[in-house]
């Protein structure tokens, strides 16, 4: 007996193993702590990209739907098509990478879908690992206690929560996540004491979801009570989800038990600040107040509108919103810091890239989703995918997650998952999954080189790489990858003079496309006075004092404008 069972308890570790290391590979990214140079999302990016990697090496992979194929070349393309010509490259490459990136994850989400729910598990249990460290990350932030920790986190004042995602709602939206993931496993697991891991597992998501302050999170947790609680109640009326030959059955928690998480919530976010050693913002309190003054939504999305009536068929060109807020003179209030994202998915892509390209992008997603009629689903893995799908698509109607690469792997992993092929040869041999694998390593070996190389400029000499420690400036401006935050760098670091006016003007005027704040718009201005174009330095001064009324108090008085340059 024992002879015959060692066989089997052999195979299980590996596969076990297996599945840990798939696992891992997608809680990586959210965990990241890794932050420096000028971009604070780039070294998580990068690491985003070799976990995918590893994944097309681990994973079996698989296509998905022609749709998914059409849906992300072509916002390709209008990212191409519609990039502003003061950028270059240096604009749209990244994002036409990022939807390369994503197309990769959608042939491993596919490939997941394809490989049963034992494969497919390896994404709630990544998301879920990711969402429960990070939950104890944040609480720890919150109540100042993750000084010990630094650098594998942060320490934010006290009662901010992010763990290592250093923005609260993105925080929120991966608690979210786990909270989905956490549901699904229960659902389909029939071990007891599983189940209440589990239950301890979901309490601990609640009181970090309060922790976070979020009202994104807070609608998030809403949208997936009240989802979970009405199919946990076509359970229990005889329609139970799908389940594969031979898997356990599939059982969410009662639908009371379910909606008594939202008054759970509450108690706990009434009692977070209660706990605290200072005075910190609770939840309750954020939605009693909103957002200060004028920094609410509505102004933001108000200026977003005006400037799509100004530009309503082209945009105003891909990462031109920055440049279009600051060079605008709104008719009402203004929202005063810098905006370079529309906190709207479609508002940002009408903004940027027009309104015919917002109705094709978003649009084409719409009818994919009403296509598929989640409503009707009744697969478990695939009801998996939707939530997480869905809190990643509703936090992109308030913020901008697609910009950051763990939700990009998620976001691609789900479209594979819910629109994989239906041909019967759609299983990727091999050796494409490695050539992707390798050419998504050397893009993020170049890339990696390339932004070390040009972040020794934003470092104080005795903290560069010797080979850079002189003509550092010099030797950074080959770059083209990130040529401007080097064009930013140059303009910051160089006095404006008689001599170099013309040249300083013009890399100014190129700087303000990438970034309009304080400092890049004095340049602007001294170099202007000095070529004695007069008029154009007091639009600029005067665009100036109406964008930062407080920095250009500052500069008349003689004073830095802004932090110091790098």
């Amino acid at each position: 007996m024992t002879s015959r069972a060692a066989p089997a308890e052999a195979a299980a570790l590996p596969s076990k193993a297996v599945g840990a290391v798939r696992a891992g590979l997608v809680a990586f990214p959210f965990l990241c702590p890794l932050v420096a140079g000028p971009s604070v999302q780039a070294w998580q990016l990068l690491a985003t990209w070799v976990c995918l990697a590893a994944m097309l090496l681990a994973i079996p992979s698989a296509m998905p739907a022609r749709g998914i194929w059409a849906w992300l070349g072509a916002g390709a393309a209008a990212v191409v098509l519609f990039s502003s010509p003061h950028t270059g490259a240096a604009a749209w490459l990244p994002p036409v990478v990022v939807l390369a990136a994503m197309a990769a994850a959608a042939c491993v989400g596919a490939g997941m879908v394809r490989g049963g729910p034992a494969t497919s598990g390896v994404l709630a249990v990544g998301v879920l690992v990711a969402g429960l460290v990070s939950a104890v990350l944040g609480l720890l932030q919150y109540y100042g206690l993750a000084e010990p920790l630094v650098p594998w986190t942060t320490t934010p004042a006290l009662g901010q929560a992010y763990g290592n995602l250093r923005q609260r709602n993105q925080f929120a939206t991966l608690i979210s996540m786990a909270l989905v993931a956490a549901l699904w496993i229960y659902a389909a697991q029939p071990s007891a004491r599983i189940r209440r891991w589990l239950v301890a597992a979901a309490l601990l998501l609640l009181v970090a979801a309060a922790a976070s302050t979020s009202r994104t999170g807070l609608l998030q947790l809403l949208s997936i009570v009240g989802v979970a609680a009405f199919i946990a109640r076509r359970e229990r009326r005889g329609v139970a989800p799908d389940g594969a030959a031979g898997a356990p059955p599939f059982s969410l928690p009662p639908p009371l038990v379910l909606l008594a998480m939202v008054p759970v919530y509450f108690a706990i976010a009434w009692l977070l600040p209660q706990l605290a050693a200072g005075e910190v913002e609770g939840m309750m309190q954020r939605l009693q107040e909103g957002a200060p003054g004028d920094h609410t939504r509505m102004i933001l999305w108000r200026n977003v509108l005006s400037l799509i009536a100004a530009h309503p068929l082209a945009g105003w060109g891909w990462g031109e919103l920055a440049f279009a807020h600051y060079s605008t003179l709104y008719d009402g209030p203004r929202f005063p810091e810098i905006l370079d994202n529309a906190h709207n998915l479609p508002l940002h892509l009408a903004v940027e890239m027009g309104i015919p390209v917002s109705v094709l992008v978003c649009g084409g997603f719409l009818w994919m989703v009403l296509a598929a009629r989640p409503w009707r689903e009744r697969d478990s893995v695939r009801l998996m995918a939707w939530g997480m799908l869905g809190a990643i698509t509703l936090h992109s109607l308030l913020e901008y997650p697609l910009w950051y690469g763990p939700f990009q792997l998620v976001f691609g992993l789900c479209l594979g998952m819910l629109w994989p092929a239906r041909s019967a040869d759609v299983v990727l041999p091999p050796v494409l999954s490695s050539i992707a694998a390798a050419v998504l390593m050397a893009v993020v070996g170049y890339a990696t080189w390339d932004y070390i190389r040009i972040s020794q400029i934003y470092l104080a000499r005795d903290e560069r790489l010797p080979a850079y420690e002189d003509g550092t400036l010099a030797k950074a401006r080959k770059s083209w990858l990130f040529a401007r935050q080097v064009d930013f760098a140059e303009l910051t670091l160089t006095a404006v003079t008689q001599d170099n006016a013309a040249a300083m003007h013009s890399l100014a005027e190129r700087t303000l496309h990438f970034s309009p704040e304080p400092r890049v718009i004095v340049k602007l201005i001294e170099s202007a006075e000095l070529m004695g174009r007069g008029e154009e330095a007091r639009s600029q001064a005067e665009r100036f004092r109406i964008a930062f009324p407080a920095e250009y108090e500052r500069w008349l008085k003689g004073m830095p404008v802004d932090g110091q340059a790098p």
